[in-house]
């Protein structure tokens, strides 16, 4: 509550008694998200997604084409129906749009905002919930990423990575600029994969991210990597991890990029580790479509995305015997069974592993002096 008993995001900041609206309905929509905006703000949620919590409720708004104080469970019923058939939304997309709905109505039921009695005040009926348990999706298992969302095979990977050094040689062997975007591209994808990181993790990577690790002097300049744009919980800032460089080659890329041709980009003098050609940091943008054009350009499964070769990195350090928990803290998670969904180890790794365990137990079998 502020000093005057009212709370954040409460009618009376935003409508004044006494002043006629021209617009009665619009104004008072609009003073209701510019309401629950600063009570979601208060709550220390970040700008970025109390704007895409905005967004949803003016989409269902236009799709129910009535507001908030008309709104009913039919109208949920409707506009989910026609997120999943028509728009394709994925079950995870479907429950948090479902959810900003639901949090909008709490804010606008909540006694302490005062906006149930404005409402009928103006219009003659309130706002009520509309989205509950029994018209909702709900969270009903842990794995929820779409099924065909897979690792990259090894041999898959290596394609990937040798078509995109390819692509600097072709560009570069016509003497045109574009060579240099394009390694930054190849050795962009090979950090991400080598530090196990998510796309805008790697996106935001400064120079001065790079350090040494004294237990791990033969990678020099660049046995860690601090992340400080992890994925964040709502409400936290973005959580920050130090990851170590585990793969032999991962210095070599790095240094190459940092030490010869990133100093020829336009923007090298900005922090950032990724400057695109017009800006101080390459865009999402650019790293989702450069992706999906060297993917494509292989033929391979349209599934693999930039978040495949952290389910790579996952998978290739389980399979070469690292400790669980290890991986786990480098790859951020809280839990491990979060990081068991994303190991996807191979076929072989699991006949291998098969295997030795055979054949240990029929060599303690046939061990001389073995008691029955």
């Amino acid at each position: 509550m502020g000093q005057d008993g009212l709370a954040p995001g409460s009618a009376r900041f935003h409508l004044v008694d006494g002043l006629p609206m021209l617009r009665p309905d619009e104004q008072v929509f609009e003073a209701m998200l510019q309401g629950w905006r600063n009570q979601q703000l208060a709550r220390n949620l970040s700008p970025g997604y109390v704007c895409d919590q905005e967004r949803t409720v003016r989409a269902f708004t236009r799709h129910a084409d009535v507001l908030p104080w008309q709104w009913t469970p039919q109208h949920v019923d409707e506009w989910s129906a026609d997120l999943r058939s028509v728009h394709g939304c994925v079950r995870s997309t479907l429950r948090n749009y479902q959810g900003a709905v639901r949090q909008f109505c709490d804010f606008l039921t909540n006694p302490a905002y005062g906006w149930a009695e404005e409402c009928l005040r103006l219009f003659g009926t309130h706002p009520v919930q509309v989205v509950h348990e029994w018209n909702a999706a709900v969270h009903a298992d842990e794995a929820e990423g779409e099924p065909e969302r897979r690792a990259f095979t090894k041999s898959e990977l290596e394609a990937f990575f040798d078509y995109a050094d390819d692509q600097v040689l072709r560009v570069s062997g016509k003497g045109r600029k574009g060579w240099l975007p394009a390694f930054r591209d190849a050795a962009l994808f090979k950090t991400a994969y080598g530090y196990g990181l998510r796309r805008n993790e790697t996106r935001m990577l400064d120079l001065t991210d790079f350090g040494r690790n004294p237990e791990g002097r033969e990678f020099g300049e660049y046995g860690t990597l601090q992340v400080r744009y992890g994925k964040a919980k709502k409400g936290s800032p973005p959580k920050r991890r130090s990851v170590l460089t585990v793969w032999r080659w991962t210095p070599d890329t790095v240094d190459e990029w940092i030490s010869e041709v990133r100093p020829g980009m336009r923007h090298a003098t900005g922090p950032a580790l990724w400057p695109s050609e017009r800006g101080l940091r390459v865009g999402l943008q650019r790293l989702d479509s450069r992706f999906a054009a060297y993917r494509d350009a292989l033929g391979l499964d349209p599934a693999l995305e930039f978040h495949s070769p952290r389910r790579s990195y996952i998978t290739h350090l389980i399979e070469a015997g690292f400790d669980p928990l290890f991986v786990q803290h480098q790859v951020g998670h809280d839990h491990a069974s979060t990081t068991a969904i994303y190991t996807c180890v191979s076929s072989d790794f699991r006949t291998r592993t098969l295997r030795r365990v055979l054949d240990a137990t029929v060599e303690a079998a046939l061990r001389p002096g073995r008691i029955s």
